[in-house]
């Protein structure tokens, strides 16, 4: 009877290379613990300057032990230490530093990963991750790593939107107010419009593509994408498809990892747990977007004279101005909301808006968010800041339904006019993201369309790794 050699014998090796910020990391590191709990080894790259703050402000270290095998390695993001990492830092720098220092850092990982590498899952902005992979080929470990899949972390609209925009702008179709900011200019030449066709292009050579959704929510753009590639994986909301299995393994009790750059104020939550049901609207704009006082101040007056209550994320390095000036404006705001509102720095936001009290969402419209206002069954206010963010609020308001688009104003009687809108005068919000909450819910569950797409990833990559395996 022949035996298993002990390369046949161990699980797949999977490495997952998010780009560093904070909301590819979010989803990434979601399928990283999905695949772990599949039996898989897994290698989770982090830049050393996110993976830092991890450390710092979570129990990364400790909770991935749970999983054998489970490695945390990092890489440089290219940028110096003392570099902000605010706005739009990682566009600005994506040529110069990303792609000379990560690739090359990148590759000397692969060459000398022990066991071999057998499945890449990388961030579908991350051309580069495909050049490696394709220049390398055979010489590791005896063939081509196949499955090659990519990532996306955005929603499959904007993937279309990145991908189309050349042939919109031959056409003379723009300018079109709900593309994405950087895709307005009716300039083919224009170097960040070229950079975002050139990577989502290259995505498309890869062995597959991973999104973040289901074809419950994007059928009609997937059946599209799937024309340049055709091996497309829906396997999301990914946060509540790792909350389904881990329920399924371990039970309601079970501690969940918060991946989060930030530290996170969970003051908050005494205070909703005060507020009566579905009376406040919670207000983020995520980890990147920046404002100035005066949008600040518009947006905060319109929270104000909504006489709804709000809890507001502030951080305080989103305010463009001098230094500390931000934190000092903060304050100030504080004290005057303290009877209507509660402000902090970062919350926990997955477990706020799954809190009984909140009842609206005013949101930058990140992937991310919006699919955790859908799984909570909270109706949105969309205030987009760049990338996918202006498609996602289109479509949330026009196509959904389930909320409102305020697009790139910021004026306080619009604020005020839309908050009390989905909070208290157009309850077919509620009744829409309620109806939307049930269905999407489902996909995750089992024999629903995310799972099943999760369990055939699963298996593809086993299966991959075993015939290969078998050439060698």
């Amino acid at each position: 009877m022949e035996m298993d050699s002990p390369s046949q014998c161990r699980p797949p090796h999977v490495v997952i290379f998010p780009l560093p910020l904070q909301g590819h990391i979010n989803s990434m590191i979601k399928l990283a613990e999905l695949l772990a709990l599949a039996g898989f080894k897994l290698t989770f790259l982090n830049s050393h300057h996110n993976h830092e703050r991890l450390i710092k402000f979570t129990n990364i270290v400790a909770y991935f032990k749970r999983y054998p095998g489970f490695e945390l390695k990092t890489i440089t993001d290219g940028l110096p230490l003392d570099h902000p990492r605010s706005g739009n830092w990682f566009l600005e720098t994506y040529e110069e530093a990303i792609v000379m220092k990560i690739k090359q850092s990148f590759r000397e990982m692969m060459i000398n990963s022990n066991p071999p590498v057998d499945c890449v899952i990388a961030d579908g902005f991350s051309g580069y991750a495909i050049d490696v992979a394709n220049e390398l080929g055979i010489p590791i470990i005896g063939f081509r790593w196949d499955p090659y899949p990519t990532f996306r972390t955005s929603s499959p609209r904007s993937f279309w939107v990145y991908y189309s925009i050349t042939d919109i702008i031959k056409a003379g179709e723009l300018p079109i107010r709900d593309l994405p900011s950087f895709c307005r200019k009716p300039d083919i030449e224009d170097s960040t419009v070229q950079l975002i066709v050139k990577q989502t292009r290259k995505s498309t050579q890869a062995d597959a593509l991973i999104f973040n959704t289901t074809d419950e929510l994007d059928e009609p753009i997937l059946s599209q994408i799937r024309t340049k590639c055709a091996n497309i994986y829906p396997i999301g909301p990914l946060h509540a498809q790792l909350n389904t299995r881990l329920k399924e393994k371990h039970g309601e009790s079970f501690d969940q990892f918060s991946n989060t750059l930030r530290e996170e104020d969970k003051s908050c939550i005494p205070w909703l747990d005060k507020q009566p049901n579905r009376s406040v609207i919670y207000v983020s704009f995520g980890s990147i977007t920046s404002t100035s006082r005066d949008q600040l101040v518009e947006l905060w007056y319109g929270l104000l004279n909504s006489k709804t209550k709000f809890l507001f994320v502030v951080r305080p390095d989103s305010v463009i101005g001098k230094d500390g000036e931000g934190e000092d404006f903060v304050k100030e705001l504080m004290e005057k909301s303290k009877d209507r509102g509660y402000i902090v720095d970062w919350a926990p936001q997955e477990v706020v808006l799954n809190h009984q009290a909140v009842g609206g969402f005013l949101t930058h419209s990140g992937w991310n968010s919006t699919l955790e206002s859908i799984v909570a069954g909270v109706p949105m206010v969309c205030w987009p800041y760049f990338a996918d963010q202006q498609v996602t609020s289109r479509v949330v308001s026009t196509v959904w339904k389930i909320g409102l688009d305020m697009k790139d104003v910021s004026d306080r009687k619009i604020v005020e006019k839309m908050v009390n809108d989905v909070m208290v005068d157009q309850k077919e919000f509620v009744n829409s993201a309620t109806d939307m909450a049930k269905v999407i819910n489902q996909c995750v569950s089992i024999g629903g369309s995310s799972s099943n797409n999760l369990d055939r990833l699963i298996e593809d990559i086993r299966m991959k790794r075993l015939k290969t395996t078998k050439r060698l």
